[in-house]
């Protein structure tokens, strides 16, 4: 088998509203590649963060709020850890937005973005 071939990859997408600034996505983004399990999928190459245009989608929330901001984040997860590793990683992603969320709230004046953090169907891309 040559590298790449036959490797799983499963996704989380990251969605802030689209109250949500530039900065507030890449203030996200670092603040996600320093969350210590990714930290270290990262560095060993199983995990891979990436801004990317957000999808057309104009949906709302749980609560009936707009999202869809026109940038996401997208958090790739390859290897064999994209299998065994997945609801850890996405549980993870769950409490290091939370965790962004509190602090946001707590260092910047006005609210913060909604957010959604959902499972991806890559091949629904």
């Amino acid at each position: 088998m040559t590298e790449g071939e036959d490797v799983a990859t499963r996704a989380i997408r990251v969605r802030l509203d689209g109250t949500a600034s530039q900065g507030d996505i890449g203030a996200l983004k670092k603040w996600l590649e320093r969350e210590k399990p990714l930290e270290e999928l990262v560095r060993d190459g199983d995990l891979r963060i990436q801004e990317r245009a957000g999808t057309d989608e104009q949906g709302t929330d749980e609560h009936g709020r707009p999202m869809g901001a026109g940038i996401e984040i997208l958090l790739l997860l390859s290897g064999a850890a994209a299998q065994s590793a997945f609801d850890i990683v996405y549980k993870q992603v769950g409490r290091g937005v939370k965790a962004w969320y509190e602090n946001r709230r707590s260092v910047e004046s006005g609210d913060p973005p909604d957010y959604d953090v959902d499972p991806v169907d890559l091949d629904e891309r």
